[in-house]
């Protein structure tokens, strides 16, 4: 009879176990059920919209096309370029901005929307505050060139003859505010040079403007030239990185040519709107690093004149930051009036 007490104990005990594995059991079932958990394991379930605030066709266009391609097949869902050039950007950026912040409609932001913080009197959003990063996707430098046959053979030419001339030699570039025209300001500041920038609707209109001698200096994108230099009707004289640019391993740098401490770089990166989930942004950023690690991918890329590269949200973050600080004291020295 004492024995009893200890047995109901025992299976009361058990019962309590049994109730609480239930419990437990139950509340794992709603984790798995919940749109979070949902999200974490099945993300994307759907096509993705990659934004652009460029039209087809260009470098930024090029790259992300040649990325999503990679991308779709690793996540296994298409990822669709959607390409809403002008107004510095703001179309593209309302358009993300607008839609769920579920990690189904991105954005591509690039050195060109740091630019725009300062160009554009009213951007109606702010790249550091309304989107969080993802990671970048590639890396560009401008080249420097001239005409075969000028007597600018290398960069420390042009220098030496635009100090001894001072106002007489012309840079081109595409128009007021681009990278390429902001890169010929900031020579101009750490090459202590008086040279006059002509800004140019595109990039042909540049390049025929060299070879017709209207100016003896172009900064390009490598795309924009790469023919030219094929065709040995242009010399790549300088590029614009902090390290010689991988494509032409033989060019110097800005720097490295006695144009002081100058750099400029373009960049591309995926963005998503502020209150997309931490799940997705890790997603994305782990796919887009096996990506861009593709032998193939790299090899591609650097063909356009591109360096695939991933980075952590913070790294490209941290460029955004600066170079919205670098090209807003650019275009302050230049007295670039605000559009």
């Amino acid at each position: 009879m004492g024995a009893q007490p200890m047995a109901d104990e025992r299976t009361g005990f058990a019962s309590r176990g049994c109730r609480a594995s239930i419990a437990g059991m139950v509340a794992l079932a709603a984790l798995l059920l919940t749109p979070q958990f949902a999200c974490a394991q099945n993300y994307p379930s759907r096509p993705v919209r990659l934004i652009l605030p460029f039209g087809p066709g260009g470098v930024a266009d090029v790259t992300a096309r040649i990325v999503t391609e990679k991308l779709g097949e690793r996540l296994g869902q298409r990822f669709i370029i959607e390409n809403m050039a002008g107004a510095g950007g703001i179309n593209a950026a309302r358009a993300v901005l607008s839609s769920p912040a579920d990690g189904y409609t991105l954005a591509l932001l690039s050195n060109g929307t740091a630019i725009s913080v300062s160009l554009f009197k009213n951007l109606n959003f702010n790249p550091v505050t309304d989107f969080v990063p993802v990671s970048s996707m590639g890396y560009f430098d401008f080249i420097f060139v001239t005409k075969v046959g000028s007597p600018y053979a290398t960069l420390a030419d042009f220098i030496k003859a635009a100090k001894d001339k001072p106002g007489q030699l012309n840079v081109g570039t595409i128009n007021v505010g681009s990278t390429q025209n902001l890169s010929a300001q900031l020579f101009k500041s750490t090459a202590g040079v008086d040279v006059t920038i002509v800004p140019f609707r595109s990039s042909p209109d540049v390049l025929i403007a060299l070879l017709r001698g209207d100016i003896q200096m172009a900064i390009e994108n490598y795309t924009a030239v790469q023919s030219h230099i094929a065709d040995h009707a242009v010399t790549p004289i300088s590029s614009s990185g902090v390290v010689r640019t991988a494509f032409l391993p033989d060019v110097p740098t800005v720097k490295e040519a006695g144009g002081g401490d100058f750099e400029a770089r373009s960049w591309n990166a995926i963005f998503a709107p502020k209150g997309t989930r931490p799940d997705v942004i890790e997603a994305l950023n782990a796919a887009l690093r096996e990506v861009l690690d593709l032998p193939e991918l790299k090899k591609r890329a650097l063909e356009l004149g591109i360096e695939a590269k991933a980075s952590t949200p913070e790294e490209i973050l941290a460029r955004l930051k600066d170079d919205i600080d670098k090209w807003a004291q650019v275009i302050d020295r230049a007295g670039i009036a605000k559009q």
